[in-house]
């Protein structure tokens, strides 16, 4: 696939469109206000997995509405100390998968938290059903309770991630004051999230993310899963202004504003599953100053792979070290 978005340099000057909602501050603030009304009873049951070298938990903790979530937290075997945290999330359809999976963060000497996403579960095994029901939507989640933002999807993502990382915090080998974020796609988004809300962070890992700059990205691109936005709007003519207004409570690039850590981004300019100027549109917003994007010229979206990988492991040991 040839390049189709903005040239690089325009890429590094674009702003997004997108408007944040006058509320957007409480609309989050009631939120997870809401949220902490439910203990948070995370319990972790060791497993036996057959990994020698580090240690897994089978961990529940319980996040919007106090509906139970799933997530492993994976140790260095020999851990016996507060060690750094990654807490990270799982791209689109995905669900926590088999702890062998998740062995990078765990390995460089950190505890790695790991949260199922709810509802979703059918590309990687996942455990946490989704039980709030929402009015018509096409096939995904993008669409499940878009009519306003109180019943949409993501916000009950969004606070189970919030509270997935104060579930992680519970644990007594995790260090609270060196606590990272990170993802993939949409593990990227939840990220993007996670750090516009939680303000004590030290850093975040952010890879070719999905939900930013709704605006652009529901017109540039015809690949799910933004494409399922403008599949329901063909069917619900006239209901574009009301999606919109519901996806600016979600959407990266208001979150990115409100980040208090350093960030480290990733891109692909031949990416038309999350294009890079819906990417940049976050890292452009970004609040903090230390903050880096690595740009892949010829990748889709798996973007960088190993060797952003590596480039992740590396940035992470200067902001958040071992």
């Amino acid at each position: 696939m040839a390049l189709f978005d903005l040239p690089l340099p325009g890429l590094r000057a674009y702003r997004s469109e997108s408007t944040a909602p006058a509320d957007f501050g409480h609309f989050w603030d009631r939120t997870l206000k809401e949220a902490r009304q439910h203990d948070l009873d995370a319990r972790f049951e060791p497993v036996d997995t057959g990994l020698r070298t580090l240690s897994v938990s089978d961990v529940t903790f319980n996040g919007f509405g106090g509906h139970p979530v799933k997530g492993w937290l994976v140790l260095p075997a020999a851990a016996d100390g507060p060690l750094p945290l990654m807490v990270s999330f799982i791209g689109y359809g995905g669900g926590r998968g088999l702890p062998l999976t998740h062995l990078l963060w765990a390995s460089t000497g950190r505890a790695h938290f790991v949260m199922d996403t709810r509802g979703q579960g059918s590309t990687t095994r996942g455990g946490t059903p989704d039980p709030v029901g929402t009015g018509p939507s096409v096939p995904g989640f993008m669409t499940r309770g878009v009519e306003s933002p109180e019943n949409y999807f993501y916000r009950r993502v969004f606070t189970d991630a919030v509270r997935a990382v104060e579930a992680a915090r519970t644990h007594p080998l995790t260090d609270a004051s060196r606590t990272a974020v990170g993802g993939a796609s949409q593990g990227g988004g939840i990220a993007l999230a996670v750090a516009g809300l939680v303000p004590d962070l030290s850093a975040a890992v952010v890879d070719v993310p999905f939900l930013c700059d709704f605006p652009r990205a529901t017109t540039l691109t015809d690949r799910r899963p933004y494409r399922e936005i403008g599949d329901y709007l063909k069917a619900h003519r006239g209901r574009t202004g009301q999606v919109l207004e519901t996806l600016s409570y979600f959407d990266g690039v208001h979150f990115a504003a409100r980040a208090t850590a350093p960030a480290l981004f990733s891109t692909a300019l031949e990416d038309r599953t999350c294009p890079p100027s819906t990417v940049f549109a976050a890292y452009n917003a970004w609040a903090h100053a230390d903050k880096q994007i690595e740009v892949y010229d010829f990748n889709d979206h798996e973007g960088g792979g190993p060797d952003q990988d590596a480039a992740a492991v590396a940035w992470l040991s200067d902001r958040c070290p071992v």
